[in-house]
């Protein structure tokens, strides 16, 4: 029985152990490049140099810091093709390219920098335009590291590429990007500083289960 308790005591706490240590998770700050599908964003599976989209394309590009691909935030605003290239119109021997270029948020802005407001772009450039050119067409300048990683859209961030950040920094600016992502949408709800439900709900079970463990050593003492 004291082993049975024991092991329920374990299975409780690993899932707490596991969720913290993800919490903690060390994050990069970088440009995360994106392909509009319909009215959603998918992650690209290219990057900017080698990918050439079609006419009528919709791409974007939103810097934060993030885990991996899968954690990584997706440009904001719902703008489509018709809306952002409205204003370009169609030419022989050329293609139009949407692009939406967010410049993040104050959380994920390197120290001292101040991210520029979210902006779209009709790039007209010539049918096998990549879209690292046609990115050049309508934001320059664009810095590059060594490894042809893309740095710095217009000039933003001055420095820096790719850098890791550490888990307490990390975990801390996304704090700050779920808040002002809150207030962006005007959500009416207080911040919550204190632990989430889970974690309070995991933390009693734990002492729950230790309670139940050690009245059974006292029991067969």
């Amino acid at each position: 029985m004291i082993r049975r308790a024991a092991a329920l005591f374990l299975a409780a706490l690993l899932p707490l152990l596991a969720a913290t240590g993800q919490a903690r998770a060390a994050g990069y700050r970088y440009w995360s490049f994106w392909e509009q599908d319909g009215t959603a964003w998918t992650y690209a599976t290219q990057g900017p140099s080698l990918l050439r989209p079609a006419d009528g394309a919709v791409q974007g590009f939103r810097f934060s810091v993030s885990e991996d691909s899968a954690d990584a935030a997706k440009p904001r605003g719902t703008a489509d093709f018709a809306t952002i290239c409205a204003g370009t119109p169609a030419r022989d021997g050329a293609k139009r390219v949407a692009l939406v270029i967010d410049f993040g948020t104050r959380a994920d802005a390197p120290s001292g920098e101040t991210p520029p407001a979210a902006r779209t772009a009709c790039a007209r450039v010539a049918p096998d335009a990549t879209t690292s050119e046609a990115l050049a067409s309508v934001a320059e300048p664009l810095r590059y590291d060594t490894n042809a990683l893309l740095c710095a859209i217009d000039g933003y961030p001055r420095k820096g590429c790719g850098e890791q950040i550490a888990a307490d920094e990390q975990e801390q600016k996304q704090k700050q990007k779920q808040e002002q992502e809150q207030e962006q949408e005007q959500r009416s709800e207080p911040a919550d500083g204190g632990p989430s439900v889970g974690l309070v709900a995991g933390v009693a079970v734990v002492a729950v289960l230790a309670a139940a463990a050690l009245w059974q050593v006292r029991r067969r003492a």
